[in-house]
């Protein structure tokens, strides 16, 4: 199921949201207008390698210290197909988010939700050299506190079968099949190769569901569109 949309209303414009968003479409413009190798490097470079993150290893020339590319990461993409996936998340499920806890906490919470994400990737391989990039770590936390304040609320989906099929379906479905999916792909995986990083989501996902009792900044009933 591809979601399009959600029917939950918000009481302020998304500008957080709209600004990662923006970001991260800024900075792949300038991925993609790098020579292959420099774009390679950047990647190694402002990408998670557990292995250099834990001083197990050493870049020859670094753009940033190992610990900032915590956060560097989560606004660097490997392709068209991985931006696109992941803004269209964070479009969806975000702005409700950033309007119920307010624009500096959605900050605080999405960086923090970034970084148990990388570590989750990083710490059962610490050793690895294989970098990490992209936000849908961040973004799995957003998803997290979406299940857990707005499980009732509508998402239009598509569901691609010979023809395109579109219907509603409640929020904990959608987001409940999504999280299933990552721990079956995790459970298959092999840790030692590239590819999307389902510890990243896993975790993510984990500190969205933990963290956004904290963050919430009233007290108000989940709303059932």
């Amino acid at each position: 199921m591809i979601p399009l949309r959600d029917d939950n209303p918000t009481r302020t414009f998304p500008v957080i949201t709209v600004a990662i968003i923006a970001i991260c479409v800024l900075i792949f413009v300038w991925q993609i207008m790098l020579p292959p190798d420099a774009a390679q490097e950047a990647i190694f470079s402002l990408g998670v390698i557990p292995a250099v993150l834990f001083g197990e290893a050493e870049l020859a020339e670094p753009l940033v210290p190992a610990g900032a590319t915590i956060f560097t990461s989560m606004f660097l993409h490997g392709g068209l197909l991985h931006l696109a996936g992941n803004m269209l998340y964070l479009w969806i499920f975000g702005d409700n988010i950033e309007d119920r806890m307010g624009r500096g906490r959605f900050i605080v919470f999405y960086l923090i939700c970034g970084v148990v994400a990388a570590l989750a990737q990083a710490l059962p391989d610490p050793r690895s050299t294989i970098p990490m990039i992209g936000a849908s770590g961040a973004i799995s936390g957003v998803l997290g506190a979406y299940l857990l304040l707005y499980p009732h609320a509508k998402v239009l989906v598509a569901l691609p079968f010979i023809v395109l099929y579109t219907f509603r379906v409640p929020a904990v479905l959608v987001l409940g099949l999504w999280f299933v999916g990552q721990l079956m792909s995790s459970a298959t995986a092999d840790p030692g190769a590239g590819g999307v990083a389902f510890g990243a989501h896993i975790g993510g996902f984990v500190a969205g569901l933990v963290l956004i009792r904290f963050f919430v900044r009233d007290s108000r009933r989940i709303r059932r569109p």
